[in-house]
């Protein structure tokens, strides 16, 4: 077994630790982006430059929106990466984010609540 075999796995493809893709960074205490936030791409003429793999992978894959937990998913990264990466396109200026508003006025009522919680015990 060569010192590169340890790197690579032939189900997995190449392994790297998640602090390696951030190096070594946490998502920003300021930045509100939870599981439901939705990134998009802004429109550029010409592809940014700089950018690792994971960065432009998002990138591209936020062409329409996605939130945060998709990109985890579609990406194959941690949450907590998919969170620092995101913040770094942010501050790049390469992506918006839209966060679901949490409007307890929108809230359904509890009749509303009631009548699903009863027609789910029906069946």
């Amino acid at each position: 077994m060569s010192a590169d075999d340890g790197w690579y796995d032939e189900a997995a493809g190449p392994l790297v630790r998640p602090y390696t893709i951030t190096s070594g960074r946490t998502p920003a205490e300021n930045a509100r982006l939870d599981l439901s936030t939705q990134v998009m791409t802004l429109r550029s003429e010409q592809e940014p430059a700089g950018l690792g793999p994971e960065h432009q992978a998002i990138v591209q894959l936020c062409r329409h929106p996605v939130s945060i937990a998709e990109i985890a998913v579609y990406v194959k990264i941690p949450l907590g990466v998919v969170r620092v990466l995101v913040g770094d396109l942010i501050e790049r200026g390469l992506v918006i984010t839209r966060s679901p508003t949490h409007n307890p006025a929108q809230a359904p009522d509890l009749e509303t609540l009631q009548a699903v919680l009863d027609g789910l015990i029906k069946y």
